[in-house]
C-alpha cells in the first residue's frame, strides 16, 4: 500500500464535496506536490451549495474540476434527510438521530465512479475524506469498508488504483488543525446540511464544525443563523 505521506507520481482523483474535510484533503495533497483531479457529485443533496464552493475553489487553484450529476439515482436511496424533505436532525453528530442523514452506500457509489475516472486518467489513487468522527454513523466511512474498497480498487483494472484516506482515524478537530497550519481559508467551504443562506448552527454537521473551531481556539468564518453559532 502507498505511504500516504509520500507524493504520488501519478495524478490523484480527489472526491471533493466542498466541505471542510475534503477541502483540507485537497490542499494537503497539493502541498505534498501531487497532481490532483477533483471530482464532485450532485446526488440530490439539499446542501448542494457545497458544490458551488468546490467549483470556486478549483477555479481559484486552476484545477480541472468535474461535477458528476447522478441525481437520477435518488429514487434508489430512500428517505435520507440529505436528499428529501425529511427534517434535518439537530444536535450532536454522534447522536442516534443523525442516522437519518445516512445516504445508503453513498461512498461506494462515489468511489466506484471516481475509480473509473482514475482509470481513464491513468491516475494512481482516489482520495476521500472519511474520518474517525463518521465511523459510528456512516458505515461506508469505517476502516473495514475502506480496506475492502482498497482491495477492489486494486483489481478494478490491470494497473492497480489505491484508495487514500489519510484522515481515517482523525477527528475533525485534528483535520482543522492541519488545515490551519496550511493557512487555509475555511470561508471557502460549506458544511451545514441545510442549504440556506447561512449555516444553521444546529445540525450535527454544524455542531461538529463549531466544536472543532472552538477546540482550535478559532472563530469559524462562516455566518450562522443562531446566536450560538455566530458567537462560537
Amino acid at each position: 500500500m502507498h505511504d500516504q505521506n509520500d507524493p504520488i507520481h501519478k495524478p490523484v482523483v480527489v472526491i471533493y464535496s466542498g466541505g471542510m474535510d475534503s477541502f483540507t484533503l485537497l490542499n494537503r495533497l497539493l502541498s505534498e506536490g501531487n497532481t490532483v483531479l477533483p471530482v464532485s457529485f450532485h446526488y440530490g443533496q439539499r446542501h448542494a451549495r457545497e458544490l458551488e464552493c468546490a467549483r470556486q475553489v478549483c477555479e481559484s487553484l486552476g484545477l480541472k474540476h468535474q461535477i458528476a450529476d447522478i441525481r437520477a439515482i435518488q429514487g434508489l436511496l430512500g428517505e435520507s434527510a440529505l436528499t428529501s424533505d425529511t427534517a434535518v436532525p439537530e444536535g450532536h453528530y454522534a447522536d442516534a438521530n443523525m442516522r437519518a442523514t445516512v445516504v445508503p452506500n453513498r461512498n461506494m457509489v462515489m468511489l466506484s465512479l471516481a475509480i473509473s475516472y482514475a482509470i481513464s486518467q491513468k491516475a494512481g489513487a482516489v482520495a476521500y475524506g472519511a474520518h474517525g468522527g463518521d465511523h459510528a454513523i456512516y458505515p461506508d466511512c469505517r476502516p473495514e469498508f475502506v480496506e475492502r474498497m482498497r482491495a477492489v480498487a486494486a483489481v478494478s483494472d490491470y494497473e492497480p488504483v489505491d484508495i487514500l484516506t489519510p484522515y481515517l482515524n482523525w477527528d475533525k478537530t485534528r483535520i482543522l488543525e492541519e488545515g490551519l497550519r496550511l493557512g487555509l481559508d475555511y470561508s471557502q467551504t460549506w458544511t451545514c446540511y441545510n442549504g440556506r443562506d447561512k449555516a444553521c448552527g444546529r445540525c450535527g454537521s454544524c455542531v461538529e464544525r463549531l466544536e472543532a473551531f472552538a477546540a482550535n481556539g478559532q472563530t469559524d468564518p462562516l455566518p450562522y443563523e443562531t446566536a450560538a453559532g455566530a458567537d462560537t
